[in-house]
């Protein structure tokens, strides 16, 4: 079985409160993109990862499609095993959900093989154990996400989104950022997605792009400051809207076309570590045998 594992972006994120568990109240507007790592998984006695290219993620019980493969096994009462290949196309230290997805699309992967039978909403739970962002991860599409990320809430989406991905060379850690983001103390800013909301149902770039927010931005490139020329390589590239995904360190420029986000990555190519043109997807992992 091969299955791919989409990339998310956060098109808008407010971050609250810290809560009783230790994380943080939020409330983001999060999207698929054909940014995507791909697993292959076979049956096997025992459960094995093998990484590539090497050396891209870890390879023990630390990496999330391990940890998705034991939670799996406890859900379904299965004492199975799975030997997986993943093939890594998004970084790490991106804020694109990189492993959440991983992590998704072995939950989703797996039970299609083995055939548990377990809806995607129980998949969902399963996968909020996991991470904040696997829960959607494992939905895909365009949705609004709340709590820790587990309350999920479709959005429309007409017609898809054609966005320009610039990744500087530096990675970010979350717990740094979120580290930084409480020290700041910032004066909470009241969370109103729904203008961001209106626009992707509507098609209205513009509304789009006058609504992208991230609150992690100022505490990211507090931490290095550097981060920023990838966000102004893209401004200066013709983007509509500029924001940083998830804690970063990857920055989303919104296009009004395949071709113009092409042309962006085309003018930012050489200032930035790498760059994508993607485009919005409907759906979260996809099985294809």
């Amino acid at each position: 079985m091969r299955i791919s594992a989409p990339a998310k972006i956060n098109l808008y994120l407010a971050v609250g409160a810290r809560r009783f568990d230790g994380l943080h109240e939020i409330e983001s507007v999060m999207q698929s993109v054909s940014l995507a790592d791909e697993l292959a998984i076979e049956p096997a006695d025992v459960v094995s990862l093998d990484v590539a290219p090497a050396g891209a993620a870890p390879e023990d019980e630390t990496n999330l499609v391990v940890r998705a493969v034991r939670a799996l096994i406890s859900a379904a009462g299965d004492s199975g095993g799975a030997s997986i290949r993943l093939t890594k196309n998004i970084p790490a230290g991106a804020g694109l959900g990189g492993g959440s997805s991983d992590a998704a699309a072995t939950l989703v992967g797996l039970n299609d093989l083995w055939r548990c039978g377990i809806s995607r909403k129980a998949l969902e739970k399963i996968g909020a154990g996991l991470g904040a962002d696997v829960p959607f991860c494992v939905r895909g599409g365009t949705a609004v996400a709340r709590g820790a990320g587990e309350a999920l809430a479709p959005l429309v989406v007409r017609p898809e989104l054609h966005w320009a991905i610039a990744m500087p060379s530096e990675p970010s850690s979350t717990a740094d950022v979120y580290a930084r983001f409480d020290e700041l103390d910032a004066a909470p800013v009241e969370s109103d997605p729904s203008a961001i909301a209106d626009g992707l149902a509507r098609g209205d770039l513009d509304r789009i792009a006058e609504s992208l927010r991230n609150d992690l931005t100022e505490a990211a490139l507090s931490l290095r400051p550097s981060l920023a020329s990838a966000r102004d390589a893209l401004v200066s590239a013709g983007s509509l809207g500029v924001v940083m995904s998830g804690s970063g360190s990857a920055w989303c420029g919104l296009a009004r076309d395949a071709g113009h986000a092409e042309r962006i990555v085309a003018a930012v190519g050489s200032s930035v570590d790498r760059a994508w043109a993607v485009r919005s997807l409907d759906r979260g992992p996809r099985v294809a045998r």
